[in-house]
């Protein structure tokens, strides 16, 4: 077991894990095989047997774990830290609070422990010292040091990142345009006097309060943009694409309740449903394997690798399928022949199955179950077929055609593609049907 100290109470400081991408909290497994640099791995990703390039589930590891003593037998090194950030957040001597931060100590534990082992202890003494010459140094500048801070971007005026942020301003933390951004409009010609009546003294006041209730307004989606992170909004759409697309869905469905949640509350439900949706998949994979008869990792890599091919062999007799399909197209098929026999003899096959379209011809129509398809002789449904015509539509077009051809003595083609408002080709072939079996004549 890998002795390790702790780290700070702030998740972003804390390394992410290699499987699920979330901040570890301890314990936690480190590879001892794979690095630099090191290869972490949450306990639930390790107990599913995470694997990711050369990291193998069967590797060596060792629990990284802060659970350990240093300067007393009943204090572990996360308790130690614990107490040091609490002295610092809480101040030396508030022990009541020293020890409700902590939880695990009473107040005369956290108070006999810092003394005797970081105020008496020799050790510490000169580093102590040092501390507390910086510390009155500090305190003794008049003037308050500048530190950088994590700000926002600060694009140009009128830039496309700009327009992004909505003109958002990181020196001044404010916006260019506010929401609402002429509410004081509504204040600029009030004016109080004492010579104003009671009623319009009552008027200006609740003007000035709307006033105030749209101030809050436009203060209140301040604080949501600024909670949310969506100043950086191109951050944060970097961030929402690192989920699965069902998780995206969902992600863009509950945006409207963050406000609600709070950003903390929010990140949770939303990792949370990341984490179902990744288990309830890892489960279904699972059953597959245990349907298949696998009991090991090592015989399930061996599985997906056998149904990788199988699924590439199924696609290549879908492809014989489809030449069967169109067998009708000689010259098509003759070239799919020659491609095929390129391909066994092991030659890469320069020229394409081509279409007479430039496109891949849609199956013949299935008339099973369709009105009209009784009135129709074997010839008539085979040009359904062919064309993708439904019969009753068929039908219809073939009574026009045969009317018209009564009235004038003869049809041309103009005239039936005039009669017919439908794809030329398909009423090409409709009319030398037609032609052909004798139902018209040609003008």
């Amino acid at each position: 077991m890998e002795r390790l100290a702790s780290f700070s109470n702030d998740p972003f400081d804390k390394p992410p894990c290699r499987g699920c991408s979330s901040y570890l909290t301890e314990p936690y497994v480190k590879c001892a095989e794979c690095g630099p640099p090191p290869f972490l791995l949450c306990l639930q990703c390790f107990t599913r047997g995470f694997e990711y390039k050369k990291h193998q589930s069967d590797h060596t590891y060792e629990i990284m774990t802060s659970d350990f003593p240093v300067l007393d037998p009943n204090w572990t090194a996360q308790e130690e830290m614990s107490l040091l950030e609490a002295v610092m957040d809480c101040g030396f001597g508030n022990w009541q609070d020293v020890a409700n931060q902590m939880c695990t100590k009473s107040k005369e534990e956290c108070e006999k422990h810092y003394m005797k082992h970081f105020i008496n202890n020799p050790l510490f003494a000169s580093t102590l010292l040092n501390l507390k010459q910086a510390e009155e140094a500090q305190h003794n500048e008049t003037a308050i040091p500048f530190h950088s801070a994590d700000d926002p971007p600060r694009p140009t005026f009128d830039s496309l990142l700009s327009r992004d942020m909505a003109g958002y301003m990181p020196a001044r933390a404010d916006f260019v345009e506010e929401f609402d951004n002429y509410a004081e409009w509504d204040l600029r010609d009030i004016d109080f006097v004492e010579d104003d009546s009671d009623i319009l003294h009552a008027l200006k006041i609740a003007v000035v309060d709307i006033y105030h209730s749209r101030l809050k307004e436009r203060q209140r989606r301040k604080k949501i943009i600024r909670d949310h992170g969506l100043i950086n909004l191109r951050k944060f759409q970097i961030l929402e694409r690192r989920y699965p697309k069902e998780v995206q869905e969902l992600y863009e469905t509950m945006r409207r309740f963050a406000r609600i949640l709070g950003p903390v509350e929010h990140d949770k439900f939303i990792e949370s449903h990341a984490l179902e949706f990744e288990l309830r998949r890892e489960i279904k994979r699972l059953q597959e394997y245990r349907a298949a008869g696998i009991t090991n990792f090592c015989s399930a890599r061996t599985y997906d690798h056998l149904k990788k091919s199988r699924d590439e062999e199924r696609l290549k007799r879908t492809m014989l399928s489809e030449v069967l399909q169109y067998i009708q197209d000689s010259s098509a098929c003759q070239q799919w022949l020659s491609r095929q026999a390129d391909i066994d003899s092991g030659l890469t096959p320069t020229v394409p199955v081509p279409s007479t379209t430039g496109r891949r011809s849609a199956p013949p129509l299935n008339l099973t179950g369709l009105p009209g398809t009784e009135k129709l002789n074997e010839k008539e449904k085979e040009l359904c077929q062919m064309v993708r015509l439904v019969p009753g539509a068929y039908l219809e077009y073939k009574a026009a055609l045969v009317n018209e051809c009564n009235k004038q003595g003869g049809l041309r083609l103009a005239q039936a593609r005039a009669l017919i408002k439908i794809d030329v080709n398909k009423t090409r072939k409709i009319y030398d049907f037609l032609i052909r079996e004798g139902y018209i004549t040609k003008a």
